[in-house]
Formats: C-alpha cells, sequence, structure tokens
C-alpha cells in the first residue's frame, strides 16, 4: 500500500512540472520567403519604423506562468522557419475555453492557459 502510494505522489510531482507549448503559424504573404537557419537570426522589435512587409502570425499556447523570454524563443523559432527577420506586437489573451466559461465577471484572469501572439515580418 506505501509503495502504492509513493508511487503517486512521485507521478504527481514529475508530473505537475510540465509545460506543454502548443505553436502554431499562419502566413499572410503568399510571396516565399525561405527559411533563417537558426532561430537567433529573428529579432524582437517592440516597434518597427523601417519599411517591412507582414509575412505571418504566430501563436504560442502555453501555461500563463511561463516567462515572456520561454515563449519568444518559441516564436522566434517558428518565425523562423516562415522566413521572417522580427517578430513584433505581442499580445496575450486567455485560450478560448477560458473565455467560454460562465461567469467571467467573477473568475477574471483566473485562467490557467494564454495564448501569446505576434506578427512575423520581413524588412526591406
Amino acid at each position: 500500500m506505501r509503495l502504492k502510494l509513493l508511487a503517486i505522489v512521485s507521478i504527481t510531482f514529475l508530473l505537475s512540472g510540465c509545460s506543454i507549448y502548443q505553436v502554431d503559424s499562419q502566413e499572410a504573404s503568399k510571396n516565399y520567403y525561405s527559411p533563417k537557419k537558426q532561430a537567433s537570426e529573428v529579432v524582437y522589435e517592440e516597434k518597427i519604423t523601417r519599411p517591412h512587409e507582414i509575412i505571418g502570425y504566430v501563436t504560442v499556447s502555453t501555461e500563463r506562468r511561463q516567462n515572456l523570454s520561454d515563449v519568444m524563443e518559441k516564436m522566434q523559432r517558428e518565425a523562423a522557419i516562415l522566413g521572417g527577420d522580427a517578430i513584433t506586437n505581442i499580445q496575450t489573451d486567455a485560450t478560448g475555453t477560458w473565455k467560454r466559461l460562465p461567469a467571467q465577471e467573477i473568475i477574471g484572469n483566473g485562467y490557467v492557459r494564454a495564448n501569446f501572439t505576434a506578427a512575423v515580418v520581413v524588412l526591406k
């Protein structure tokens, strides 16, 4: 009995530390841009002042408690696959399931998962 209890407690602790990311991208341009070799070639720019074209959007769905730096790594990797030079305009929002829960005025920001979305741009 003790062995079973110990196994259940161990599995609970191991699984509670897991982070699940879901990365998705959507192309917004009909032009082809060759992928970057490394994610580090894609930079984050809060406000782009140079001429650019939005070629797509990257969405990372994860737990709300994740560091933005971890989320940005995933975004940069996906943007590199799309061939982008930079990501910008990062926005966060609750996932669809949490938005549909009844009594939104009571739970407010009590959601567990969040979507982080950024625009992928190519500088001209």
